[in-house]
């Protein structure tokens, strides 16, 4: 009989600690991503862009020379209009480029490579260079 008894209180407090070593374990509704590092910095405001974030660019014609002509008008944080804080200055002149302008630059097509961008200036530091 005290042989049931003991076994009878050992199982309730096996029960008890494994109910409260369990209970405190709260799993979280929905823990926030965190954000991972920019993959690439825009050239204009240097806001970093995540993944899924593209640069608003043209790149002229022919398509299959090493050399192309290329003009950039921003990223989403900073075209077509820029966000509170961002200022859209050029990595050339230091100027701050106007929300119209753009900077100009060259597209290398680098074969079994990734591609290479050499920014020229922009739209303001060209006009006065052509003066």
């Amino acid at each position: 009989m005290e042989f049931l008894f003991l076994l009878l209180a050992i199982t309730i407090l096996i029960i008890a600690l494994s109910y409260f070593a369990f209970s405190k374990r709260k799993k979280k509704p929905y823990a926030k991503k965190e954000e991972k590092p920019a993959l690439v910095n825009c050239p204009i405001c240097g806001s970093g862009l995540q993944k899924g974030q593209n640069m608003f660019s043209k790149v002229f014609r022919p398509m299959n020379v090493p050399d192309q002509r290329c003009v950039i008008t921003g990223c989403p944080h900073c075209h077509p209009i820029c966000e509170p804080g961002v200022k859209r200055l050029c990595p050339v002149c230091g100027k701050t480029i106007p929300q119209d302008g753009h900077l100009v630059a060259r597209l290398f097509n680098k074969t079994q490579r990734k591609k290479h961008v050499m920014i020229v200036g922009c739209s303001s530091c060209l006009k006065n260079e052509a003066k």
